[in-house]
């Protein structure tokens, strides 16, 4: 369920597109990020980073395509957020020393070290390779192919790709013991 709430303003986006236009899907994706974040603020108090940066960008990328009415600006930002969150990981790593994915997973996984790393990687990968991804679509097909892509391709690409990351987890995953 968690998951759909997620992707609510790429469906929200996709379904504006489809009936309308670009511009009408930038200004429902914006309103529909922010109300997102607006109801996990109110229900939980704390937002994540992860969700503040999305909103941040919607609203900077989004703003700067209804403002100049330029398309372009709205394709960046799936590319923007992919290379933001490639560059978090690989400064948290060679900077600071933390494997962010690592900090986020280890209380459910106990796995060596190579795993973790093999998990960044495997992500900061993933993110760089769907941000080069999406300007291809961007710019080598139609607004409409691009917006099918957004949430047909990004989304069934990450499903894909985090089967994977359980399938290296699973072996290390331990149920919790009975009482």
């Amino acid at each position: 369920m968690k998951f759909l709430f997620d992707i609510f303003p790429v469906i929200l986006f996709f379904a504006a597109f489809k009936v309308y236009d670009i511009y009408v899907a930038t200004a429902v994706a914006i309103v529909a990020t922010a109300l997102q974040i607006g109801w996990v603020w109110f229900r939980q108090r704390k937002v994540d980073n992860m969700q503040w940066t999305s909103l941040g960008l919607i609203m900077v990328f989004g703003g700067a395509t209804l403002l100049l009415r330029d398309e372009t600006f709205i394709k960046w930002k799936p590319t923007v957020l992919y290379w933001l969150f490639a560059a978090v990981l690989l400064v948290a790593e060679y900077g600071f020393r933390k494997n962010l994915i690592r900090s986020m997973m280890e209380k459910q996984v106990t796995a060596p070290d190579p795993v973790w790393q093999k998990l960044l990687f495997g992500w900061i990968g993933f993110f760089v390779v769907m941000g080069i991804l999406n300007i291809y679509v961007a710019y080598g097909f139609s607004t409409d192919i691009w917006v099918n892509f957004k949430l047909f391709g990004g989304i069934g690409l990450m499903i894909l790709f985090v089967i994977a990351q359980a399938l290296l987890l699973a072996p290390h995953i331990k149920e919790k013991e009975a009482d």
